[in-house]
């Protein structure tokens, strides 16, 4: 298997839950919050969560370079007033060190809305000024920026914005992209006829050695709908076409793919479904 497919499975119980849940599903990858994502202060991470998420991560056979924890949604780093830009960067910091004291080395993240109180630009520059800030307090953790479907003043859902931040970002060996396919096609980028074309102008404008990771994700929402609702794997408007095709594309090898399909009873199908399409 040359692809590291699993889902953002539940820590419910402690971080260290969540190996187990990736090991149910048949998962070599896996998502999930290492904190609760409705607040904005957890209690820190217990040194015997951290040893048990360790050991069952090595148990279940899952690197930790395959593990895309995914930060709060209370978060956004191009919060236009600086009260609320000063709390999320302040939220992020701790989600960044949670993942070092987890030996992990990524930190997924949508990059924040301008909430039409700043232009879209400005927005950008707050968030690359709070990875940047970020990373000079933390070590070993990438920062990795998810596409968005453009929803509200969301920024992040042209492949431009994505770039905007990176060139912007003083430690380019700490930053990357995660693209989510539903995000990607409800913003407008034309997955089921123009794969090529897609993947081509994100390769030329963002770059494929700054993608760090997948959320793969169907569709309940048309092309260009600019609405973030997932579906199920061929249940919704991106065709089959497109996973088989995505399974057998070598440009994503190699990182964390992860779903975050709305049924969780289906995972493990999908996980099986996705996998017969590498062969």
């Amino acid at each position: 298997m040359k692809k590291f497919v699993g889902a953002h499975v539940s820590a419910s119980g402690g971080v260290e839950s969540a190996p187990l849940h990736a090991q149910a599903i048949g998962a070599n990858a896996f998502a999930l919050f290492t904190k609760n994502q409705r607040q904005w202060v957890s209690r820190p991470l217990t040194q015997e969560s951290i040893r048990l998420f360790g050991e069952r991560l090595q148990a279940a056979g899952i690197c930790p370079e395959h593990v895309l924890p995914h930060d709060s949604y209370l978060i956004n780093l191009g919060h236009p007033e600086e009260e609320g830009l000063a709390k999320s960067r302040a939220a992020f910091l701790d989600e960044m060190q949670r993942c070092e004291q987890l030996g992990l080395s990524l930190l997924n993240f949508h990059p924040g809305s301008h909430l039409q109180k700043i232009s879209v630009e400005e927005c950008l520059d707050r968030v690359a000024e709070s990875i940047n800030q970020t990373l000079e307090q933390t070590r070993g953790v990438t920062a990795v920026i998810e596409n968005t479907a453009g929803q509200g003043s969301n920024v992040g859902n042209e492949f431009w914005q994505l770039r905007y931040i990176i060139d912007r970002v003083s430690d380019k060996s700490r930053v990357g992209v995660c693209l989510d396919t539903c995000h990607t096609f409800t913003s407008g980028y034309d997955l089921v006829e123009q794969y090529d074309r897609v993947f081509d102008d994100f390769g030329a404008t963002v770059g494929f050695d700054y993608l760090r990771g997948i959320h793969l994700n169907d569709s309940k929402k048309a092309l260009a709908s600019r609405v973030d609702r997932h579906d199920s794997i061929g249940r919704g408007l991106i065709s089959i076409d497109f996973f088989r095709r995505f399974m057998r594309d070598e440009r994503f090898n190699a990182m964390p793919i992860i779903l975050e399909t709305p049924d969780e009873t289906l995972w493990a199908q999908e996980i099986e479904l996705l996998r017969s399409f590498e062969a």
